[in-house]
């Protein structure tokens, strides 16, 4: 494996990002072998893929956790994460992207963009990363690399621009033509994708490839005036020249080249990594980034060469039961090992005991890490994913990264008491590791809840805590993550009196609520006059009482969201000013407030795509109808039908045996988070949101 460090010119962070069974793990082995790292083909469907080292990946055919590697191509080191594709690990994809320089995205030749497509380009979207694009799988039956383009115009609101054109399609894909070089590219089937022969463009693609290449040529002018003067004077343009244009274009957002191939049948990597390296910035080609002093608040600047470190820790994983890796994206300074790095968020100095460069679950270890690198740490006791490390005489904390609230939850048990601080442990260490993971004990049952993303995050983090930590657990029936909020707004007044040891304590409170946007969370606050005369300790502690009070709903107790609570007025009377009275009022106040206010119960609603033949079609309609689905609409596609629709999550449990049914075994679908929606308008989901409460009580 290579263990490559190089300048910063010659260096690319780069990720892997795509919809599940697009070939996004499959064209991340074959940038292995033909880079030299591994000697073998890995694959997936025979679980000897490098990048899913995880035994649960191997069994199940997917990538669960992202995985980091480093490559050696045109003498540039690339280093690559390999993210997953299924929806209920979005998270991985996520704090990968938050690292990242650029990202290969991996459409099917035959499905397009698919669900986890749109969700991942947003992703980068929101983090400016540049991409390339690789339509694979174009030796399917249905491969269409023009719908593909048209989808990412459509869907992706995107300018996606093709350097190249399959030769052939479906099981006559051979090659590509290569519309910068003018080329074509045919494939040796003899040497497992290794050697290309190059040729010349076939007579039928001709003019299709004069004619992109003229649009390819005029997005390129915008940059160098001149390649539109050699074009029409018809003096050859140097390709280097039209690669350079292409790079400003793509590094800033405005355009996303395009290529093609077939990484199963080894045809169209080695263009790809090309790319790579001619299309994606290296990290000081990059914008600088912000950071806030953690005392005085003020913004500081992060540039590439500045000699103060600053990392953001973006993973945490356990790599036994004794130590933790901590991957670090470096964005300026360098961390050497045995030295002191300070986190930024907790104020806790802490030692790197040592520096690793990853390849999968294999490591190597180095002495230095600089600007640039992505590298896993071991020695961390106090940082977890989004904290920043720096330098102490210079603190600086990065943006961190925003994850959803699980929308499922489970009821976990030990099957005998030994096991039991053994479960807490497993599960405390799988928390810290994934963001979207939630671990908490019912307070009035004393049973251990997970909560996760969906079926499939929670069915793997009750295996691994059998493959790994060798536990066997009971999991109950998955339960909705419900949640509460209000639909107006409403103020109520409540006054304390009390005779305590002879005192008389007496305090009068105004509290306010309403509701605030959707996904704002919580927020308490207090705008008592002044001239009340109220310490602000006291009111301090009211407002803390208050969001105490603000954690669970008045409805049926579950989490309250999307709330603004103000404490508007507190007086007392008599001469002594008593914290019991103030916030008992406080607190009686907020409420009657929030059963004023027309609370209501919400229930996630998941975005659902279904795949399926097309005489299966009217029967899954009907079917996701009977389950309160809102049909959006179906496409056509030559192998199947797509319907999309919104659909009560509490409606789908167990929903892939009874597609499996309906279609025979051959539909597929997918489910992601939407939206929280009220729950009134379906009396039988809220008969289960009381229900799930009544079990949990």
């Amino acid at each position: 494996m290579t263990s490559h460090s190089c300048a910063a010119p010659k260096l690319r962070n780069i990720g892997v990002a795509a919809h599940i069974d697009a070939g996004k793990t499959t064209t991340t082995e074959r940038i292995l072998f033909y880079a030299g790292v591994t000697h073998r083909l890995g694959e997936v469907d025979e679980g000897s893929a490098t990048m899913d080292w995880m035994e649960q990946e191997r069994t199940r055919g997917i990538t669960i956790t992202s995985a980091c590697t480093q490559v050696e191509w045109r003498d540039h080191a690339i280093n690559i994460i390999d993210t997953p594709g299924h929806v209920d690990f979005t998270v991985e994809v996520e704090r990968c992207m938050r690292v990242l320089d650029g990202a290969v995205a991996v459409f099917c030749a035959v499905g397009g963009v698919e669900p986890q497509s749109e969700v991942v380009w947003r992703q980068a979207d929101r983090y400016r990363v540049p991409r390339v694009s690789l339509v694979n799988k174009m030796d399917r039956i249905g491969a269409d690399f023009g719908r593909v383009l048209r989808h990412m115009k459509e869907r992706l609101k995107c300018v996606p621009i093709p350097i190249q054109l399959p030769i052939g399609a479906e099981a006559d894909f051979e090659g590509v033509v290569d519309l910068i070089g003018q080329r074509a590219l045919i494939w040796d089937e003899g040497s497992l994708g290794e050697h290309y022969r190059i040729a010349e463009i076939p007579d039928e693609l001709r003019d299709r490839a004069h004619a992109l290449r003229e649009e390819l040529i005029a997005i390129c002018a915008e940059v160098d005036e001149e390649l539109l003067d050699m074009h029409f004077e018809e003096v050859p343009i140097p390709p280097s020249r039209i690669i350079a244009a292409l790079r400003t274009k793509t590094i800033s957002l405005e355009v996303f080249p395009v290529l093609c191939g077939s990484s199963l049948k080894n045809r169209g990597v080695q263009p790809l990594l090309d790319a790579v390296v001619d299309f994606l910035p290296a990290p000081h080609q990059v914008d600088s980034i912000t950071g806030v002093d953690p005392a005085s608040g003020e913004t500081v600047e992060v540039a590439f060469g500045d000699r103060n470190l600053a990392a953001l820790v973006f993973k945490v994983m356990a790599q036994d039961a004794y130590q933790t890796l901590c991957y670090a994206r470096l964005y300026s300074g360098e961390i050497v090992r045995g030295g002191v790095v300070r986190n930024a968020v907790s104020g806790e100095d802490e030692r790197i005991g040592r520096i690793l460069r990853m390849h999968s679950n294999r490591s190597r270890q180095i002495e230095k890490a600089r600007a640039g690198d992505i590298v896993a740490l071991i020695g961390l006791k106090h940082t977890t994913t989004g904290e920043t490390l720096c330098s102490s005489n210079r603190p600086v904390a990065l943006e961190g990264m925003s994850f959803p609230e699980p929308v499922i939850q489970a009821v976990v048990e030990a099957r005998s008491a030994a096991d039991q601080r053994p479960l807490e442990d497993s599960l405390s260490q799988f928390a810290r590791e994934d963001p979207t993971f939630r671990l908490s004990v019912d307070e009035e049952t004393g049973q251990t809840l997970i909560g996760g993303m969906g079926e499939l995050h929670l069915d793997v983090i009750v295996q691994r805590l059998r493959d790994e930590r060798g536990l066997e657990v009971r999991k109950g029936k998955p339960q909705v993550a419900y949640r509460e909020s209000i639909t107006i707004a409403a103020e109520h007044e409540d006054v304390f009196h009390r005779q305590v040891s002879g005192a008389r304590l007496s305090a009068r409170a105004l509290v306010r609520v309403e509701p605030s946007a959707k996904g704002a969370g919580v927020e308490v606050c207090e705008r008592v006059p002044p001239e009340r005369g109220i310490p602000a300790p006291l009111l301090a502690d009211a407002v803390q009482l208050l969001k105490d009070a603000s954690t669970t709903g008045p409805v049926a107790g579950y989490p309250l969201i999307d709330v603004i609570v103000t404490l508007l007025d507190v007086t007392t009377q008599g001469e002594e000013l008593s914290a019991v009275a103030i916030q008992s009022s406080a607190a009686r106040a907020h409420g009657e407030a929030l059963r004023s206010a027309a609370p209501t119960l919400l229930e996630p609603i998941m975005a659902m795509e279904v795949s399926v033949p097309a005489e299966c079609t009217g029967a899954v309609l009907k079917d996701i109808g009977a389950r309160q689905g809102e049909i959006l609409g179906v496409e056509s596609r030559p192998e199947s039908d797509i319907a999309r629709a919104h659909v009560p999550l509490a409606r789908v449990f167990g929903y892939s045996t009874d597609l499996r049914d309906l279609t025979r075994g051959r539909g597929t679908f997918t489910l992601r988070p939407h939206s929280y929606e009220p729950i009134e308008r379906s009396p039988l989901n809220l008969a289960g949101a009381l229900r799930d409460r009544d079990t949990r009580n």
